[in-house]
């Protein structure tokens, strides 16, 4: 059931190791098929480097497990895949990632603002990722936590916790958009360490939404 989906979530688990932005069994990675509406999710307490796609498991938006081939859990944050999925219906992909630099503005509860100019494709609506509450993980309040968090932007930060990113195209797209909250988060970590902790001029909103591709490019036919 739903084998591309589970070969390609497998596939950027293991990548978000390899890349940095987990370690060791954190972070979790989900996909939504629209036509089931079912979810494809990583399992708990697994070392990314022994999954296979027969590890991921399939659930519906009522977090019934509707097939684990491998006999394993969902991982404890799916409530928290589910509510993302039930706030934005038109999100596929969800990225929870613990990495360094926006796993510790995480924990100091405090948003980071745009930067550079980058942002303009990570969904924000008010120039910031914006930091979802705290809630204990595996809990309905880490769930109930992120409902403003992701109506505001498609990528945000889990108080005390780590990084969301979510996409309505794939898991890929998904795991860019967390790559780049890490880079931010690594720039914005950067520019106050070498301005003495003074905030950094960052893009409004209104700027970020102006972007669109050159109209001067032509293709020939």
């Amino acid at each position: 059931m739903l084998e591309t989906l589970k070969k390609d979530v497998c596939q950027i688990a293991k990548r978000a190791q390899k890349d940095g932005l987990c370690k060791h069994k954190s972070g979790n990675f989900s996909a939504r098929d629209l036509e089931s509406g079912y979810v494809v999710i990583t399992p708990t307490s697994v070392d990314r480097e022994l999954l296979t796609p027969r590890d991921m498991i399939v659930m519906d938006l009522d977090a019934t497990v509707i097939e684990n081939l491998s006999g394993l859990k969902p991982t404890s944050e799916s409530l928290m895949h589910l509510m993302i999925y039930r706030q934005r219906p038109e999100a596929t992909a969800i990225a929870h990632t613990h990495s360094a630099y926006a796993t510790t503005f995480a924990l100091l509860n405090k948003p980071i603002p745009a930067i550079v100019y980058e942002v303009a494709n990570l969904g924000l609506t008010k120039g910031r990722v914006p930091v979802a509450p705290y809630g204990r993980p595996g809990t309905t309040d880490l769930a109930d936590s992120v409902i403003e968090s992701c109506k505001e932007a498609d990528c945000f930060l889990l108080e005390k916790h780590g990084a969301v990113a979510l996409d309505n195209r794939d898991i890929y797209e998904a795991f860019l958009k967390a790559a780049y909250i890490e880079e931010l988060a690594e720039l914005y970590h950067h520019a106050l360490t070498a301005n003495n902790c003074q905030e950094p001029p960052a893009f409004a909103q209104e700027e970020l939404q102006k972007w669109e591709y050159p109209s001067q490019i032509k293709f020939k036919n």
